[in-house]
This record gives C-alpha cells, sequence and structure tokens, in this order.
C-alpha cells in the first residue's frame, strides 16, 4: 500500500491499481505522471491550513488488453466523496444541459407517472429537479451528507454509495427503476463490475441506464490533462465500455459525443435482447481506433502536449509578472486544482480565485493556499489578468463578466493551447 506524501489515517491511503479494472489484465502502463497532489475537491477552512494535508500520486497508465485508461493509484472513495464541495447547480450552462436530459430520456423511453428514475450521484438534483417537471418518481443515489439538504427537497435520497449490496436495498425500498442516470459519476468508480451488477439488480426489464463521462478521446483532442484527478479513476472510450458492459450481459445500444465539460460521452446501455443497437455506436467506435485511442502511444504524445501547455503558461505568467500585472484565478473546479498542483501555482502567482459556489467562499484551494472569493471581487478590485480555470465554462463566464472586460480585464485561457482573450 502506498503512503501519501503526509501521515494520515489508513483510510486515507492510496492503493495501489497494477491490475486493469475493465479486464484485469494484472498491469497498466503509465504514461503520465502529474506528481504528488491533494485531493482536487477539499477546499480548507483557515483553520484548516494549520492541519497536515495529505497528498496522493497522480498517474495515469493504459492497458494493452483492452485499452482502458485509468489512474494507477487510488484512494479511497469515502475520504473524497462524502463531504463534497461541487455543485451542479452553480453553473447554468451544465443546470440547462442537466433539464435537457431529462427531456431527452422521457421522451426516448415514454416515461410517466408510473415509472421510477434513479440518479447515482445525484449531487444536488438538478438532474432530478428535471425529471420531477414530468411527472415521474425519482430517487437519488450519492453518499455526500452535505448535499443530502441542497436543492429540492422533494427529491427522495438513498445516502451512501452505489454498489451491489446497496441496490438489493434499493430495489426493495423503491422498487426497480424504468432508467438510470449517472452523469459526471461513472468515471468515479473503482469496483465497476460491482457496480454494473448493481445495476442490474435495480433496472427493471426493458430499463436502460444512461450515462454521461467526461470522454478520452476529448481529453486528447483538446489537451485536457486538468481532467484528470482522484476522483476519475477511469478516462473512458467506448471500445473498453462495451466491453465491461458485455461481460454483465447488457449492450451500449447508443453512443454520443457531447460538447458539455469540454466534451463528453453518453452511452445508453440496455441488456441485451432489450435494444436494438444504433448505427452510433459502430460510427464512434471506428473513429476510435482511427485515432488511435487503442494505442499507448497516442497517450504518450498526449503527455509531451501537457509537458508543452505547462512551458507555455509559466512563461506567460513569468511574463506578465515581470511587468508587474496582477493575475487572479476565475472558478475553482477541482480541473483547476489539478492544473495549480502541476504548475506548482500558488497565491505569489494566483492573488485569489472568484468563483460562484457559497460552499467554496471563504475556503482555500488544495495543494498552495489560495483563497476563494465571489466574483464581485472581480470588479471592486480588477486586477489586469484573470486566469480562467473553469474554461470548460468560458463562454457562460465570459458573458458573466461583460463588464469587467470592458474596462480592460483580460482572460487567460490555459487549455487547449495558451491564449489571452481580451
Amino acid at each position: 500500500m502506498a503512503e501519501p506524501l503526509h501521515s494520515v489515517d489508513s483510510l486515507e491511503r492510496t492503493t495501489p491499481a497494477h491490475a486493469c479494472i475493465v479486464c484485469e489484465r494484472e498491469e497498466v502502463e503509465t504514461f503520465l505522471d502529474l506528481g504528488e497532489t491533494a485531493l482536487a475537491n477539499k477546499f480548507r477552512t483557515r483553520a484548516e491550513l494549520e492541519e497536515p494535508e495529505p497528498h496522493y500520486p497522480l498517474r495515469v497508465g493504459f492497458c494493452r488488453e483492452c485499452g482502458h485508461v485509468q489512474l494507477t493509484e487510488r484512494v479511497p472513495p469515502s475520504a473524497m466523496f462524502e463531504d463534497y464541495l461541487y455543485i451542479s447547480s452553480a453553473s447554468d450552462t451544465l443546470r440547462d444541459h442537466l433539464h435537457e436530459l431529462s427531456d431527452v430520456v422521457v421522451a426516448r423511453f415514454g416515461l410517466d407517472a408510473t415509472d421510477l428514475v434513479v440518479d447515482i450521484g445525484c449531487n444536488d438534483g438538478t438532474l432530478l429537479d428535471g425529471f420531477q417537471r414530468h411527472g415521474v418518481k425519482t430517487l437519488g443515489v450519492d453518499p455526500a451528507r452535505n448535499l443530502a439538504g441542497l436543492g429540492n427537497s422533494g427529491v427522495e435520497r438513498y445516502v451512501g454509495f452505489f454498489d451491489s449490496d446497496s441496490a438489493v436495498e434499493i430495489a426493495e425500498r423503491w422498487g426497480r427503476a424504468a432508467a438510470m442516470t449517472a452523469t459526471n459519476t461513472f468515471p468515479h468508480i473503482p469496483h465497476v463490475h460491482d457496480f454494473v451488477a448493481g445495476i442490474d439488480t435495480v433496472l427493471a426489464p426493458g430499463g436502460a441506464f444512461v450515462i454521461e463521462a467526461h470522454y478520452v478521446v476529448d481529453m486528447l483532442e483538446q489537451g485536457a490533462f486538468d481532467t484528470i484527478y482522484h476522483e476519475h479513476v477511469s478516462y473512458w472510450a467506448l471500445a473498453p465500455m462495451q466491453r465491461l458492459f458485455a461481460r454483465h450481459g447488457f449492450h451500449v445500444v447508443n453512443a454520443e459525443r457531447l460538447p458539455i465539460h469540454h466534451g463528453q460521452l453518453r452511452a445508453t446501455v440496455m441488456r441485451v435482447g432489450e435494444g436494438t443497437v444504433q448505427e452510433s455506436v459502430e460510427r464512434l467506435l471506428t473513429e476510435e481506433r482511427r485515432l488511435g485511442v487503442d494505442n499507448v502511444e497516442t497517450f504518450e504524445r498526449f503527455a509531451d502536449e501537457v509537458r508543452r501547455i505547462k512551458t507555455d503558461l509559466l512563461a506567460m505568467l513569468a511574463e506578465l509578472r515581470a511587468q508587474g500585472k496582477r493575475v487572479v484565478g476565475y472558478g475553482a473546479p477541482a480541473k483547476g486544482n489539478t492544473l495549480l498542483a502541476f504548475l506548482e501555482l500558488g497565491p505569489r502567482a494566483i492573488e485569489y480565485i472568484v468563483d460562484r459556489s457559497p460552499l467554496k467562499q471563504g475556503r482555500f484551494t488544495p495543494n498552495a493556499p489560495i483563497p476563494v472569493v465571489h466574483p464581485d471581487r472581480l470588479l471592486e478590485d480588477q486586477p489586469d489578468y484573470v486566469l480562467l480555470l473553469a474554461w470548460n465554462f468560458a463562454e457562460e463566464i465570459l458573458e458573466q463578466q461583460a463588464e469587467y472586460r470592458r474596462q480592460g480585464g483580460r482572460f487567460i485561457v490555459p487549455v487547449p493551447r495558451v491564449r489571452i482573450i481580451p
């Protein structure tokens, strides 16, 4: 068992993940090492700054047997998800997207008031709010106790992790589901075979499981290394996902690429014999093969690109400091903390970060502690440049900060290439 950088309780230690979690090949091959970092969503209070902060290895590997991409060391989920500071409703773009997803699922599968939808990793219930607009029954599953009181109080919750054991209790208490969803949750699952067994328990005959997850093709195309952090055990392509579900008697019947979160894969999964496989599945598999997603060399080139981004961004920030310019950050997502840690940026380089989430305001980033404040600070302070850490919501943020820009403020976009937006 690998030790973290600082001494912590044994429950918080990382577990080596040498075997592929999909095909169980004995070892995956590391292609990118982002160093030792703190947990990306563990924003600290001022009092907690005096306490030791656990750091863990952050390395990504490729399985030559099935092509799955995953972390090579894992942190126990209990250390990351039982107290969670990310909320879906903090972004208007994401809220609208999740409501659109509920519309699609209801229409595609003809759901009505007699049907149950179970959302795994329901967060503050934003997606389930969308389903409730259609009158369907809903249940949210999420281990984060601090989020249980947020959002729509009418959303029923099972507070705990979803696995084969909790699935039995859920099916007994609430019945079987006509549809199940997991948005930005499926990459978090370390024991994927047990998870799919739980899906089989809860999903009613003829039901569908709809996944939305960061898509490894978009990560490669955009150099989006900041989507790598300890919560994301897996970086999914469609081919290994197919292999996983086939082992449990399921197949992917539809596959779509989405622009949200800088690029996601939406996969619809049903039991074999209970859904017709659409042409979209083979089209996406063909595209993956064309792009070389099944070759480790593709990921080694990605690692080279990550190092180039680091060099370019550090050079730009050094030049701005030499000119006496002030730089702050916008957005305190987990991805931003991966970027800050990899570049070793702290409050001397980034004075503060603004974020709309009240759960993060007044806290400090993991790793080097940068204060998180309300977005109003930008206009009050008018710093010269803002490093756009939440660059996947660039359009929304730039629109919100039109007045800051009108007064001469500029944004730095770090990925996929370092550039300045006036």
